[in-house]
C-alpha cells in the first residue's frame, strides 16, 4: 500500500539531491526461490511410490508436509496432492488418488516430526488419507509466537531467508488431472525452505524463551480436530436481509437442499447457486416453478436444473408449523456477546474490561497476539461464570483447573490465570 502524503510532505524539497547527499538506493528484490533438485516427478502409482517411502525413510531430520485441496471447486476437503522434502532424500510429489492407501508413507514417516505451515488447514485432509504425524513443528503458529506482524509463508521464507516465494497458483482446481507443470513446480516449492524456516524459528523461539510454549501449541495441535460448526447454513452471506422467522425456514431448508446436492456431486455449494440466490428466494417465497425462476437475484448454474427442489424446499417452510420455525439468533451454550454484558451483569462485565486491559499489555510485553495467549471465547467463559470462592488461594486454584479443562495449555494458565484472577476480584472490589 502507498504511503498517505500529506501536502505538507508534497511540498518539501528532496534536500538530500540539493546537498549533495547520496539518495539512499532502493533494495533489490529478493532472490526467487527455485527447486535445488529440479521439479521431481508425480507418484501415482505402487512402484513409484515404494521408491518415495524408501528415499524419505532413508533421510534424516524432519520431514517438510504440505497438501493441496480444490477449496472452492470441491465439496470435500481432501488431497489432491501431497508434496514432501526431507534432508537426504529430496522432493516427492505423491498424487492420494490414485491409491486406496497410503500406508506405506505413513510407515516411512513412522517416528519423524513433520514440518507443515498452518497445520489445522492441512492436518485433516491429511488424516482423510491416513497420514498422522507423532510429532510436528508448525512454522505459522510459531511466526505467531514469535510475534512476527505477518506469518503466511510467503511472507516468512521472505523475511527470515530472503528468499521469494511464488503464490500464483494457490487458487487452483488441484482435482484437475493431469496436474499442469506450473502447478507441480509451484507445489514443489510449497515444502523446499520449510526445513531451513524451521530450523532459524526454533533458534529464534530458543533466544526468546518460547521453547517450552511451542512443545505444549504443537502437541496440542496432534489432537486437533476442527470444531463442527452448528447451524452451518447461518453463515449464509446477506441473511441478514431476511426478515421473519418463516424466512429464515426458507433459507435453512434452501442451504440444506443445496448442500445435499453439492455433497453428492462433490461440487462446492456456491457453484450449485450463490447465497444471494438463497437470500432472493427467502424473500419472495415463491412456491411454483415458473414464479421462483423468474425472482430477481435468483440465478446460478443450479437455479433452473435443481428448481423442482428449491420450490420443494420453500414450500416446506412456507408450511412449517410455528414452533419448528428456528429462531432468530442461534442457540449457544456460551456466555452472552460482550456488548450483552453490561445489561445482563455489570459485574461480570467490569472483570472481562479489566481483563482485557491487562491481558492487552501482558500479550504486548511477551510479544505474541493476546488471541494466542488466551483464546477469547475461554477468557469469557470463566469470566461469566467464575469460581464461586473469593478466597484468593482458592480461587487461583479454580481458574487454573477451568482453563486447563477448556484446553488451554500450561504455559497460558501460567501467564493468564494471575489475570483472571485480579480482575475477578477486582470488579467486586470497585
Amino acid at each position: 500500500m502507498d504511503p498517505v502524503t500529506s501536502p505538507d510532505d508534497a511540498e518539501t524539497p528532496d534536500l538530500g539531491s540539493a546537498v549533495g547527499v547520496p539518495e539512499e538506493p532502493e533494495a533489490p528484490p529478493a532472490e526467487l526461490l527455485t527447486l535445488r533438485d529440479g521439479l521431481p516427478p508425480v507418484a501415482d502409482t505402487a512402484p513409484e511410490l515404494a521408491e518415495a517411502c524408501a528415499a524419505l525413510a532413508a533421510g534424516t531430520g524432519p520431514v517438510a508436509i504440505d497438501a493441496e485441496r480444490a477449496s472452492g471447486y470441491r465439496y470435500s476437503a481432501r488431497a489432491y496432492l501431497v508434496q514432501l522434502r526431507r534432508e537426504g532424500s529430496g522432493s516427492f510429489l505423491v498424487d492420494p488418488v490414485a491409491f486406496d492407501s497410503l500406508d506405506p508413507l505413513q510407515e516411512a514417516l513412522r517416528g519423524t516430526e513433520w514440518i507443515l505451515h498452518a497445520a489445522t488447514q492441512d492436518l485433516p485432509c491429511l488424516r482423510e488419507v491416513g497420514l498422522r504425524p507423532d510429532s510436528l513443528f508448525d512454522t505459522e503458529l510459531a511466526g505467531r509466537l514469535l510475534g512476527h506482524p505477518r506469518v503466511g509463508l510467503a511472507t516468512l521464507v521472505e523475511t527470515q531467508l530472503g528468499k521469494r516465494l511464488r503464490k500464483e497458483h494457490s487458487a487452483q482446481d488441484w482435482s484437475t488431472r493431469p496436474l499442469p507443470e506450473p502447478w507441480l513446480e509451484y507445489a514443489a516449492l510449497d515444502v523446499e525452505a520449510l526445513v531451513e524456516l524451521r530450523e532459524v524459528m526454533v533458534a529464534q523461539l530458543e533466544e526468546a524463551g518460547k521453547t517450552e510454549w511451542a512443545r505444549q501449541e504443537f502437541e496440542a495441535l496432534l489432537d486437533h480436530e476442527a470444531p463442527v460448526r452448528v447451524d452451518a447454513w447461518r453463515r449464509t452471506s446477506g441473511m441478514h436481509k431476511v426478515r421473519g422467522r418463516r424466512g429464515l425456514a426458507a433459507v435453512r431448508a434452501l442451504w440444506t437442499a443445496r448442500d445435499d446436492i453439492a455433497s453428492s456431486r462433490d461440487v462446492t455449494p456456491g457453484r450449485i447457486i450463490p447465497d444471494s440466490a438463497i437470500v432472493a428466494a427467502a424473500q419472495a417465497m415463491p412456491t411454483e416453478r415458473r414464479a421462483l425462476l423468474s425472482t430477481p437475484g435468483f440465478h446460478g448454474r443450479g437455479a433452473s436444473r435443481y428448481s423442482s427442489r428449491w420450490v420443494e424446499a420453500l414450500q416446506e417452510a412456507a408450511e412449517m408449523p410455528e414452533e419448528d420455525l428456528p429462531p432468530r439468533s442461534p442457540r449457544s451454550d456460551g456466555p452472552p456477546v460482550p456488548r450483552a454484558w453490561a445489561e445482563r451483569d455489570p459485574v461480570a462485565a467490569e472483570r472481562l474490561t479489566l481483563a482485557r486491559a491487562e491481558l492487552a499489555e501482558v500479550a504486548e510485553a511477551h510479544v505474541v497476539p493476546t488471541e494466542n495467549l488466551m483464546t477469547p471465547d475461554t477468557v469469557r467463559r470463566v469470566l461469566w461464570e467464575p469460581p464461586a470462592t473469593r478466597d484468593p488461594e482458592a480461587l487461583a486454584t479454580e481458574v487454573d483447573a477451568a482453563l486447563l479443562r477448556l484446553g488451554a495449555r500450561p504455559w497460558q494458565v501460567e501467564i493468564v490465570a494471575p489475570v483472571l484472577v485480579r480482575a475477578i476480584l477486582g470488579a467486586e472490589a470497585g
